[in-house]
């Protein structure tokens, strides 16, 4: 193994995880391109204590490696905290993996013990099916496959839903961008490790640079006022440039448990995708829990989506 230098993330450190993460994907190949400003936006999460639960891995000034636990402000019943990394392929194999792995686990012990220490703690690792020899690592430190979820894309093109009568289609803007959050909230409130997204947390995770106001759309009750559905879209430049696909990310879509089954998922969805025709992207994207309890992969299929790829999300009590 080469002579390592190890040390917490900072922010100065963007444009190397940019080129780490860029290397990363020459290989393993899930669609995902970086540029310094992506990465800072993960680096200035409130939601990442770099100083305690982040490490990298550097030869000479090139970052090689590197881990970082993600915790949210809101738990209930279990703590699940996200550990993400990743190594670069010309320095696999070679024991750097398993050193972030177990270092991200004992850092997220710490993080659990400063925000959640009442509840049980769960380390998730969330990577594609396909990157070869995740599956190896993560199982040598006790990690299980927990759940799965799919990427799907959409050509674009053809017939979309109509929005029902008795609601209206508002795009995002600054007067009602917080009613996306909230909304968000209210939709997920029965799915799968989905607490409520604080607005600094929904700030930094969909508000930045890659939002997409005119692909991002609330329907709202006209009687009522009520916002009942949501399609927030996101698109990264790095992605369009490397791959030279405009790709709209359809990265939130939800109704409220009190508006379901009355069309209005698959009404946000087409106005997203009627819009991505009009402002020229070449495809449309998602990423779906397979076992989403409001039967969103139907939904999606019956939309004109089709799975492109599966992840696994791993999990280990700690």
């Amino acid at each position: 193994m080469p002579a390592l230098t190890w040390r917490p993330l900072t922010k100065a450190d963007a444009q190397s995880s940019a080129d780490l993460l860029n290397a990363i994907e020459a290989v393993d190949r899930i669609g995902e391109y970086y540029t310094a400003e992506d990465t800072l936006q993960e680096l200035i999460d409130p939601y990442a204590d770099l100083e305690r639960a982040s490490l990298a891995a550097f030869d000479g000034e090139r970052m090689v490696g590197y881990m970082k636990i993600r915790y949210k402000q809101f738990a209930d019943e279990v703590d699940r905290v996200l550990l993400d990394g990743g190594v670069h392929p010309a320095y696999r194999r070679r024991g750097i993996g398993t050193t972030l792995v177990k270092a991200g686990i004992e850092a997220a012990r710490t993080v659990h013990a400063a925000h959640h220490p009442e509840l049980r703690l769960f380390v998730d690792v969330h990577k594609a099916e396909h990157i070869e020899g995740v599956p190896e690592l993560v199982r040598s430190q006790g990690f299980a496959p927990v759940r799965y979820f799919r990427r799907m894309e959409h050509p674009l093109g053809g017939a979309v839903a109509p929005v029902p009568g008795g609601f209206r289609v508002e795009r995002w803007s600054a007067e009602n961008a917080d009613e996306f959050r909230l909304v968000r909230n209210e939709s997920f409130v029965d799915h799968w490790n989905a607490p409520p997204l604080p607005a600094d947390a929904w700030q930094n995770k969909f508000a930045g640079h890659a939002l997409r106001p005119e692909l991002s759309f609330l329907l709202r009750d006209k009687e009522t006022g009520v916002p009942a559905s949501l399609v927030l879209t996101l698109s990264w430049a790095a992605d369009a440039e490397a791959t030279g696909i405009r790709d709209a990310h359809l990265m939130v879509i939800g109704t409220v448990p009190a508006y379901r089954n009355r069309g209005l998922a698959s009404a946000a969805i087409g106005c997203a995708l009627r819009a991505a025709v009009e402002n020229g992207y070449d495809q449309a994207s998602l990423t779906v829990d397979a076992a989403s309890p409001s039967g969103a992969p139907g939904v999606f299929e019956h939309a004109g989506f089709a799975p492109k790829m599966r992840y696994v999300r791993w999990a280990l009590e700690a």
